[in-house]
């Protein structure tokens, strides 16, 4: 393990926790509400979809350190798979994303923390990020980045 997997792999750790512990400290109200910033999504759906999306994501790291080609997906692509699974999963409980943040999120800090330098700096191409980009910028973009927002979202949308 590498100094700086560990460092991701802590704070991975420390955001997996944070967003557990604001679903299991939500009430069913706030639950239920819709976020401002996505007019179909609830405080719960977007909880899952982090749990399921943005950490589920490793395996697209795992892709890149493996020197496996990278999916090509558009934004608009992207959206439509993440309304579709909103739509699915609408009326998810608050166990069943807690079960499924636990069990991503886990996994998630074990595959990481066990990571070399050169894993992490291994390279896929990813034309809606731009181009080329480390397996460590990926993780940083789609689960910290990207994960975070939606939970920034969150924590507004209940007034935290």
């Amino acid at each position: 393990m590498s100094q700086r997997a560990k460092k991701l792999a802590e704070r991975l750790r420390a955001f997996s926790e944070e967003v557990i512990g604001f679903v299991e400290g939500c009430s069913d109200k706030n639950w239920r509400k819709v976020l401002a910033s996505q007019e179909e999504w609830t405080v719960g759906i977007t909880a899952r979809h982090i749990g399921a999306g943005h950490f589920g994501a490793i395996g697209l790291a795992k892709m890149v350190v493996n020197g496996e080609k990278l999916p090509e997906f558009t934004m608009e692509q992207i959206v439509e798979m993440a309304n579709e699974h909103a739509r699915q999963h609408a009326g998810c409980s608050k166990e069943e994303v807690l079960g499924i943040l636990r069990q991503t999120g886990a996994a998630l800090v074990d595959y990481v923390k066990e990571l070399s330098d050169a894993e992490l700096n291994r390279t896929g191409h990813l034309t809606l990020a731009g181009g080329e980009l480390t397996a460590k910028q990926l993780i940083e973009a789609i689960i910290l980045k990207s994960g975070g927002e939606h939970f920034a979202n969150m924590k507004a949308t209940v007034g935290q």
